[in-house]
């Protein structure tokens, strides 16, 4: 049997290639750029779900959650018999959306707000066709022209409405009244100068808010009552302030610093037994319902926030001193040739006079800087330091409203002898007015120091204030001594001018003139005029302070205060017994 052959099925392909290897290196580098690629994946994507989460989810939350501000209403400032001072009325400031304007409307809406708000039309229609998507065209408007922009449904215009603070006509010309004393509120809502400054956080209450979830189209669905809080509105004041009497005080202030000549002037009125300030004002003043348009120099308060030189008032201080001490009485005599030499200095009499042998009450009288110094003498230089103290020298008198400015006392050591003797008559020591109204109402309270305050109540609660603890600075019978001498220098000294009708016997004073220092010494033009007292003498209802600066009346004598600041304290105090039905007590 022959032998079968057999064939393979494999269809030949020529001769077999080798077959390529990739490099190891190659594959290792790829492995390597796979691990980084996918770890720079990973760390960002645990760089936005971990490190990013909150910005993240609070981006999201933002474009689909609004919440929306519901402000607190600021609190109202009342006078003493509940006569609003500051209140909040409801502005409109107007808006354009130019977008939702069609351009056949523009000339009419355009031509619709300058009539109404008095804008330009121009201005408007560049607005118009600006890119813009939102522009106020006026800001603040009272509600008539509200309405009347309502009644035109004007397309793209909107209305916002807004809380404005309101004060009352003043006094004097161009102000409000009690301006200076309750400052102003601006546009973000933030007390200015005085009392709203100073209880910002009461008046100003917290604003509240609600939130709410936009849909796929934009539309807000309110959630539950947990996404709400209701804002809690500012607290109400009570102040101490006599409306009447603070508008009877600006009046005459007014009149007495245009009638001197002078550069300004203020007036501080107290409550002799609790410390409550009943009126507060200077001028010139200033309007603040139109704050941004006024000088910012006038909203400053010289009443509490600059200083002076008292002047001669500072002798019921210092004489009340040595009679507390026992070195001195209202009898009491001394030589006075008209000059004292202390400490290498020579000090003169304002009226460079010989007056010889005189008692206390003639220094006071008087006015003599002699007689002042001798009494300060008297009693030592460190009981002299603490009766200064003792009087509220030295330290802010803590008042309720802003920015109150103060001298401390310097070490008594640090007091040269001559700087003690000028101290004696006013020179060379340096108070604000309110604080000069809290000394001299110590001779007024029996001898005890009150703080002053303005706020009486916070939402039906005593301000903090009230009920401040007094001190005894001199006792109740030095008290008397010197009211009796101070009424002295009404009837027969240098307070004539301030005499009212009536009070001729139940007034007590005291006249004060300094000299203002000017380039490192002092003027011999320009003066710092005050008087200072308290009616009635034996019962006081009210303990008050003017004080003019820099009168010019074209002499010396004619600037004085007995001259310049008695009769605006007569006219006030006038107004005040005729207001509150003021009787003198029988003698």
């Amino acid at each position: 049997m022959a032998a079968v052959r057999s064939f393979s099925t494999t269809t030949w392909q020529g001769p077999r290639r080798p077959q390529r290897q990739v490099p190891r290196m190659r594959v290792l580098w790829l492995m390597v750029a796979a691990i980084l690629l996918a770890a720079t994946i990973w760390g960002r994507l645990a760089y936005w779900q971990v490190a990013e989460h909150h910005q993240l989810a609070q981006v999201a939350y933002d474009q689909h959650v609004a919440r929306i501000t519901l402000p607190a209403t600021r609190g109202v400032i009342y006078d003493r018999q509940m006569r609003p001072l500051a209140i909040n009325t409801t502005v409109y400031s107007v808006y354009l959306s130019p977008d939702f304007v069609p351009s056949s409307s523009r000339q009419r809406v355009a031509a619709s707000l300058a009539n109404v708000l008095g804008v330009k039309a121009d201005d408007v229609m560049k607005v118009l066709v600006s890119t813009q998507k939102f522009a106020y065209v006026a800001r603040r408007q009272p509600m008539d022209r509200a309405e009347a922009l309502k009644k035109l449904n004007l397309p793209g215009v909107g209305l916002q409405a807004e809380q404005q603070r309101t004060y009352l006509p003043g006094g004097a010309p161009d102000s409000t009244l009690a301006a200076n004393l309750l400052g102003f509120v601006n546009y973000d809502g933030q007390g200015q100068r005085g009392v709203e400054a100073f209880y910002q956080d009461r008046l100003s209450g917290k604003s509240g808010y609600v939130s709410t979830y936009r849909d796929l189209a934009g539309r807000d669905i309110v959630l539950g009552d947990q996404t709400r809080r209701d804002p809690v509105n500012g607290a109400d004041l009570v102040l101490s302030i006599d409306s009447d009497v603070q508008y009877a005080a600006e009046q005459a202030l007014a009149a007495g610093v245009k009638a001197a000549k002078a550069e300004s002037g203020s007036v501080v009125l107290m409550d002799p037994k609790t410390g409550g300030i009943l009126a507060w004002a200077t001028y010139p003043s200033y309007d603040a319902n139109k704050f941004t348009t006024v000088d910012p120099s006038l909203t400053r308060d010289p009443v509490v926030s600059d200083t002076y030189e008292p002047g001669s008032i500072m002798k019921v201080v210092t004489l009340s001193g040595a009679l507390d001490q026992g070195k001195i009485t209202p009898t009491t005599t001394i030589n006075d040739p008209g000059f004292l030499k202390v400490g290498g200095v020579t000090i003169r009499d304002w009226d460079l006079k010989n007056h010889g042998t005189v008692t206390m009450t003639n220094v006071l009288e008087k006015s003599l800087n002699v007689g002042a110094i001798k009494a300060q003498q008297a009693e030592g230089p460190d009981a002299y330091y603490r009766y200064l103290q003792a009087f509220g020298f030295g330290a802010a008198s803590g008042v309720d409203v802003a920015d109150e400015a103060a001298n401390p006392l310097r070490p008594l050591d640090q007091w040269r002898e001559s700087e003690l003797a000028t101290a004696s008559f006013g020179q060379g020591i340096a108070v604000n007015m309110v604080q000069m109204t809290a000394a001299v109402n110590v001779a007024a309270n029996a001898g005890k120091y009150v703080p002053p305050h303005v706020v009486e109540r916070v939402n039906g609660q005593p301000g903090p204030g009230v009920n401040a603890p007094m001190t005894q600075a001199v006792s109740p019978q030095t008290a008397t001594l010197m009211t009796k001498m101070m009424e002295s220098v009404v009837q027969s000294g240098s307070g004539y001018t301030a005499r009212v009708p009536g009070f001729e016997l139940d007034q007590a004073g005291k006249t004060g003139t300094s000299q203002i220092p000017e380039n490192g010494q002092y003027s011999t033009d320009h003066v710092w005029a005050s008087f200072a007292g308290f009616l009635p003498a034996d019962n006081p209802r009210f303990t008050m302070l003017v004080m003019v600066r820099k009168p010019n009346n074209g002499s010396f004598d004619h600037n004085e205060g007995y001259y310049v600041s008695g009769p605006i304290w007569r006219d006030i105090a006038k107004s005040m017994v005729l207001q509150w039905r003021i009787t003198p007590d029988p003698r």
